[in-house]
């Protein structure tokens, strides 16, 4: 899923999106919460309508974004308080305001409000946290039983005469909910967590608190000890991952969905993705290199410019730059999601997986992000 914080994937429109394939995109629920503000939104008859996306959404509840942005933030067990990190305000959000944001905005998917524990954090506070993470699934759930129908009545699609699309118009339905499985690293308390969240009941369920600063050993190790309790037939989400390699190993242990902001943010420091690795396009070996970013891609910017002319737009300090960037590494994530799903289909996934992350180098890493590039194999997972 392509992440869309403020309402936009940044720097591209939802016209190149649907041009790149999405399936979905990812709103951000806190973002959107403090800036419009959400009677801007309801007023526009929701988020597809005010942003002009026909495609499915998943908003997030705002649980990370209150953990790693807002200041002052005191957590309880009615909800959060917190000074949001533009003008400093002072808000509030519980588990039934959290259900209700996402409801006017009007996204298909709604994730359920958590508490995001740090890392590392010790072993009774990320109990503590998992527990209160479970009360609070179960109040949305609750409100949402109660009260989703109602308040997705001023909710429109944006109608097939604007869009020129009226093929692919989905059909507002009812919004799906999700449950998010918490427990720190340690093994026990994911499992802990996981069954008391199928326990509770949602449409799909996402594993939680990964992507936070953690080695990679301990991310793989926590979807390793969450997985086996999901049911089969419900979606599973890995919320915040990950690089290349790491989808493809978290697909093999049994992840369906992901969003990650790397695509849009190492193009907008001028870091390309390829099959052998990410490519820093500032550097002066590309200054004269006549091939486009990927060989054989099929995106705008490697249909039509080369390597050293868009070492040129970054280093110019030229939009343009950042958006070809930003549409080839779109474009790569969603390419190599096809892939797999074709891969899968034909029994041959391991191969792809093993191959790719065999030719995939790591070169320069974002010390922004605190994703890794390392990978590992779980020994003899079978392909979903």
């Amino acid at each position: 899923m392509p992440v869309g914080t403020q309402g936009s994937v940044k720097s591209v429109s939802p016209r190149e999106l649907r041009e790149l394939n999405a399936q979905i995109i990812l709103g951000n629920t806190y973002h959107l919460f403090v800036r419009p503000g959400i009677e801007v939104i309801k007023h526009f008859g929701g988020l597809h309508r005010f942003m002009n996306w026909d495609g499915q959404m998943l908003t997030d509840s705002g649980g990370y974004q209150i953990f790693s942005l807002a200041k002052l933030r005191k957590i309880s067990e009615q909800g959060v308080e917190f000074q949001n990190h533009v003008d400093g305000t002072a808000a509030f959000i519980s588990p039934e305001i959290a259900m209700e944001i996402q409801a006017a905005l009007g996204s298909d998917i709604a994730m359920v409000l958590d508490e995001c524990p740090p890392w590392p954090c010790e072993r009774d506070y990320a109990a503590r946290s998992l527990e209160m993470t479970t009360r609070w699934a179960r109040r949305c759930k609750e409100w949402t039983k109660e009260n989703a129908q109602r308040s997705t009545s001023n909710v429109q699609r944006p109608t097939a005469e604007e869009l020129h699309r009226s093929s692919q118009l989905s059909t507002l339905n009812s919004q799906l909910l999700f449950g998010i499985v918490q427990g720190g690293t340690f093994d026990d308390l994911r499992k802990e967590s996981a069954q008391a969240i199928v326990e509770v009941g949602f449409d799909g369920y996402a594993i939680g608190g990964v992507s936070v600063g953690e080695p990679e050993d301990e991310m793989m190790r926590a979807v390793e000890a969450s997985e086996p309790f999901l049911p089969n037939e419900k979606p599973r989400y890995a919320m915040g991952l990950g690089t290349p390699p790491q989808l493809l190993e978290l697909i093999a242990r049994g992840i369906d969905m992901f969003d990650c902001v790397l695509p849009t943010r190492l193009a907008r420091n001028g870091t390309a993705f390829a099959s052998t690795g990410t490519l820093n396009l500032k550097n002066a070996e590309f200054a004269l290199d006549k091939r486009p970013i990927e060989e054989n891609c099929g995106c705008p910017a490697c249909r039509e410019f080369t390597r050293g002319y868009i070492r040129h737009l970054i280093k110019a300090e030229e939009i343009l730059g950042l958006r070809l960037i930003t549409l080839h590494n779109l474009h790569f994530y969603l390419d190599l999601m096809r892939q797999a799903r074709e891969a899968i289909e034909a029994g041959s996934f391991n191969e792809l997986r093993r191959r790719f992350v065999a030719n995939y180098k790591t070169r320069d890493v974002d010390p922004a992000t605190s994703v890794g590039e390392a990978v590992s194999f779980p020994p003899n997972k079978p392909e979903r």
